[in-house]
């Protein structure tokens, strides 16, 4: 139970973090550290560090190269 919660939640965690992505102005894409105060808004307090590695999961560069 533990384990499928977990994946949820990671699951939930992304899409935030894709929508985040989504709806960021494009001339000016947010930092990760940026990402991460707008998931802990929602209710995902997650660190810049994971921020970054579930960005890199999900196949979006940095904010530079989304320019």
């Amino acid at each position: 139970q533990a384990l499928l919660d977990e994946e949820v939640s990671t699951r939930e965690i992304k899409n935030a973090l894709q929508d985040i992505i989504d709806k960021e102005d494009k001339r000016h894409p947010l930092s990760d550290i940026r990402i991460a105060a707008e998931l802990k808004k929602k209710g995902y307090p997650i660190a810049r560090r994971t921020v970054a590695k579930y960005r890199e999961q999900l196949g979006i560069p940095i904010a530079v190269l989304r320019k």
